[in-house]
């Protein structure tokens, strides 16, 4: 896939930043020292976590040189590496792993957060927003679009797959996590046209369908798809155009050692009640309190 476009990606900034605002206002950690904003993009995230956390060491990682070097441009004292988050694993001592739009991306992403999770330590975040929208008009005319297309076998296989209910996420965090909290928002974005729409998601959602095809076959394809846009999405009285985007969130904490501790004595308890009723059940309890 060709680099991003971060002067693209940023023509609704403010839009793709409060996803990020709301994903980071549930997280309760107090003071964390060491966070990495994982897909970091040019930075707006980022720039949320260094003003929530001034003293805390941020770094973030991005596959695309042209939205790191525009982050580096927005936050010169943070740390910004190029990174692929498939095969990247967390820094000893990471407090939180915050991922705003990225992990939707990742054939298997399920397995990658998963094994990041793990890998964190006692008291640790992982935070992850990711869009949910694949059954929306916007993103459905995409394959309707490239399957009318004279050129449809350049773009066969290229969308995405849908993600799986919030229930799925609560069971992969669920049996590593001290709490687990999915849920799922759906912003509703005032638009001026369909043009305004297409502009939107070309950035993101697009991409795969745009980047196998030549200046002409872009243009013809945008051109079919922002007609059927414009019939998906009607005006509201005032000429507005309004635009809904569901998006999944979800925050897990690790254990920290206190829980881990009690955790582990109230297994060691169950089990000797188990084997054997009296007192070393609840000997095996205290002593690890």
């Amino acid at each position: 896939m060709a680099d991003w476009s971060a002067e693209q990606y940023l023509k609704f900034a403010d839009e793709r930043t409060r996803p990020a605002r709301d994903l980071l206002a549930r997280v309760a950690l107090e003071a964390p020292r060491l966070v990495v904003d994982i897909g970091c993009g040019p930075g707006n995230s980022t720039e949320l976590i260094t003003e929530r956390w001034p003293t805390a060491e941020v770094t973030g990682i991005d596959t695309s040189p042209a939205m790191l070097a525009d982050a580096r441009k927005r936050l010169p004292g943070s740390r910004f590496e190029l990174a692929d988050a498939r095969d990247w694993r967390p820094p000893e001592g990471a407090d939180l792993l915050f991922a705003n739009a990225i992990y939707q991306w990742l054939p298997d992403h399920a397995s990658v957060m998963q094994a990041q999770f793990q890998l964190l330590g006692p008291g640790a975040v992982m935070a992850v927003q990711m869009p949910d929208n694949l059954d929306q008009p916007t993103h459905m005319l995409m394959s309707e679009t490239a399957a009318a297309m004279p050129f449809a076998e350049k773009l066969a296989g290229v969308a995405r797959e849908k993600l799986p209910p919030a229930g799925f996420y609560h069971q992969l965090f669920s049996p590593f996590a001290s709490s687990v909290d999915v849920w799922r928002t759906t912003y509703h974005h005032p638009m001026t046209d369909a043009a305004a729409i297409v502009e939107w998601v070309r950035s993101t959602g697009l991409r795969p369908f745009l980047d196998p095809l030549d200046d002409a076959e872009q243009r013809q394809f945008l051109d079919a798809y922002e007609r059927q846009i414009a019939a998906a999405y009607p005006a509201l009285a005032d000429g507005t155009l309004l635009l809904p985007f569901p998006r999944l969130f979800m925050v897990a904490v690790i254990p920290d050692q206190s829980a881990a501790r009690c955790r582990d004595a109230c297994r060691c308890g169950r089990a000797n009640r188990q084997g054997r009723r009296g007192s070393s059940a609840w000997a095996c309890h205290i002593a690890v309190i």
